[in-house]
């Protein structure tokens, strides 16, 4: 016979994988319909000795000069260029306004500069070197502003492939 506790139990446990796999579904959602945009690299250190190689990413973006006014939580709005180059129009806190052709990020603000969600890129042991040539973050973007990182581009917005990878 089952306990009251035993009950409650399988239920968190059930309620814990449900929440899980909507989050996973959403994620896969972003990845399939998601329209690519690149944003631009700002310069930043490329390793960690405690977590293996990565990248930690600073979008050209996201160093808004009057961090100040910016609302603590809220959208970067971005239009793209022909080459799918992201050119910030504004924050704001809200969804809309949003004109046609503009896109949402979500962001939060940070002590010195604007958190996109997708400020780390980690790469294999011994990639480095063909990763410092990045200059664009690609994020997948829905339009409730929910963005992943998909990869990193080159100058000529060529997506990065690590050595021994045929994708």
């Amino acid at each position: 016979m089952l306990t009251k506790r035993t009950i409650i139990i399988l239920v968190n446990l059930v309620l814990v994988l449900v929440i899980f796999n909507l989050s996973v579904v959403e994620k896969e959602e972003v990845l399939e319909k998601g329209e690519l945009v690149l944003l631009e690299l700002a310069p930043v250190d490329p390793r960690s000795l405690m977590q293996g190689d990565y990248m930690r990413l600073s979008y050209a973006i996201s160093q808004a000069a009057d961090l100040e006014k910016i609302p603590n939580r809220g959208y970067a709005v971005v239009k793209l260029d022909e080459q799918q180059v992201a050119q910030l129009v504004r924050y704001q806190k809200e969804k809309s306004p949003l004109n046609s052709g503009e896109y949402l990020l979500k962001y939060t603000k940070g002590e010195w500069s604007i958190n996109l969600g997708a400020e780390s890129y980690f790469f294999e042991e011994g990639q480095a070197i063909i990763f410092e040539e990045a200059k664009y973050g690609g994020l997948r973007v829905d339009e409730q502003g929910n963005s992943i990182l998909v990869g990193l581009y080159d100058e000529q917005r060529q997506l990065i492939q690590p050595v021994g990878k045929n994708n």
